[in-house]
C-alpha cells in the first residue's frame, strides 16, 4: 500500500504499527452521529479493511450531527455514503457496506468472519444488546459507545469497562440486560458521566423530527437533543481507542 497518505501516522506510531493498522479488520455497527466519526478516524489512520453496517437512510434531521448527512446525500443509505467517503479517503481500503438491521440472527452472521475488533455505535437498545452479546461470546474485541445525546461537556467523556461506568442511564440498562444473560461486562465503553439536563430536550415520536425513525425495522423512539461536537468526540474517542488496541494486538 502507498504509505505517503499515512506518512504522519507512521511518523507518530512507527512503521510496524502502521503495518498492523493496514492489516486490521474492523466492523462498525451504527453509522450515525457517533459511528460516522468512528469510521472517519479509522480510515484516516490507515485501517485496511472495514465492514460498515446500518439500515437507515440519511434524512434532513441528520444534518446537525452526522458526518455523511449533506444536502447532496439526503435519501442515500448511510452504509453506502460511508463506503463512498471511506474509499475517497483511501481507495485501497477494503470496505463492505451492509444495509442491514441487527438482531439475534444477523449479529451472529455479521461477525462470522471474525473481525479483529467491533465498534458498537448503535443507538437502539435491543439491537445493541444482541450485538454485544454475540461479540462477547465470540471473544472478539469490542468497544461500545454509550449515550452521547443530551451531553454538552466534552471533559465528562470517559473510557471504562461497562461494569465500571457511572452516570449513564443507557449503560445501566445494558448492564441489567447483560447480567440476566450472564454476559461478562469487562469490555471498554466510551461514555459520559455528565449529569443530564432537567427537563430533557426530547421530542415525541409524533414530532416532525421523528422522520428519521420511520424505518421498516426498529421501535419508534423519542428523539433526543444532541450536539454535533459531543457526538463527534464520542466517535473519534472510540476510533482512537481502537487504534491503540489494534496496535497492541
Amino acid at each position: 500500500m502507498n504509505n505517503e497518505r499515512f506518512k504522519r501516522i507512521e511518523l507518530m506510531l512507527g512503521k510496524e504499527s502502521l503495518d498492523k493498522l493496514q492489516s486490521s479488520y474492523v466492523m462498525v455497527a451504527g453509522l450515525g452521529a457517533v459511528g460516522s466519526y468512528a469510521v472517519e478516524g479509522l480510515v484516516r489512520a490507515g485501517v485496511g479493511k472495514l465492514k460498515l453496517i446500518d439500515f437507515d437512510r440519511i434524512s434532513v434531521s441528520n444534518i446537525n450531527r452526522q458526518l455523511y448527512a449533506l444536502e447532496s446525500t439526503i435519501g442515500m443509505q448511510k452504509c453506502e455514503a460511508a463506503k463512498e467517503r471511506a474509499l475517497d479517503i483511501n481507495p485501497l481500503c477494503s470496505v463492505e457496506a451492509i444495509n442491514g438491521f441487527i438482531d439475534t440472527e444477523t449479529a451472529r452472521e455479521y461477525i462470522s468472519d471474525a473481525p479483529d475488533l467491533v465498534i458498537d455505535a448503535i443507538d437502539s437498545l435491543n439491537p445493541k444488546i444482541e450485538l454485544v452479546t454475540e461479540v462477547v461470546l465470540s471473544k472478539i474485541r469490542l468497544i461500545s459507545c454509550l449515550g452521547a445525546a443530551l451531553r454538552t461537556d466534552p471533559s465528562k467523556i470517559k473510557i471504562a469497562n461497562l461494569e465500571d461506568t457511572i452516570g449513564c442511564p443507557l449503560g445501566r440498562l445494558i448492564r441489567k440486560r447483560l447480567r440476566k444473560r450472564g454476559i461478562p461486562m469487562d469490555f471498554p465503553c466510551v461514555y459520559s458521566d455528565e449529569t443530564l439536563p432537567n427537563p430533557l430536550p426530547i421530542a415525541s415520536p409524533n414530532d416532525a423530527l421523528s422522520d428519521e425513525h420511520t424505518q421498516e425495522r426498529g421501535r419508534i423512539r423519542n428523539t433526543l437533543g444532541s450536539l454535533p461536537t459531543l457526538t463527534g468526540i464520542f466517535g473519534l474517542t472510540a476510533a482512537n481507542l481502537a487504534i491503540k488496541m489494534l496496535i497492541d494486538k
